[in-house]
């Protein structure tokens, strides 16, 4: 959870109220990668009540779309690292100086 209490389920809620969409509306739209069928109604309110965590990237990106929500900012909510970034992510030595200058980068004010 960030400093102002922002958790990816918070933002997500936030969103999609400020859309004027149900959570039934928006749990039709997001589609689960394995099987293609909508996510539940419960699913999402488990997930905008910080029950559950969105299970992979294919949601993350989805959400990110439908609400306008930087894919970037519901990754870092999420505690993730997006797949294209998880891919590079072998060598040790430039994974920890990519955190530093990220902390460095959130600091600044």
């Amino acid at each position: 959870m960030s400093a102002d209490g922002m958790t990816f389920g918070r933002a997500i809620s936030k969103a999609r109220k400020t859309l004027g969409m149900s959570q039934k509306e928006l749990a039709a739209r997001v589609v689960k990668e394995e099987g293609g069928g909508a996510i539940s109604p419960q699913y999402l309110n488990d997930i905008e009540h910080d029950r559950r965590s969105p299970s992979s990237g294919h949601l993350i990106r989805q959400f990110s779309g439908i609400l306008d929500i930087p894919e970037d900012y519901l990754f870092a909510l999420a505690g993730r690292l997006p797949d294209d970034l998880r891919s590079d992510a072998y060598d040790q030595e430039k994974v920890v100086e990519a955190f530093a200058n990220f902390r460095k980068a959130l600091k600044k004010e």
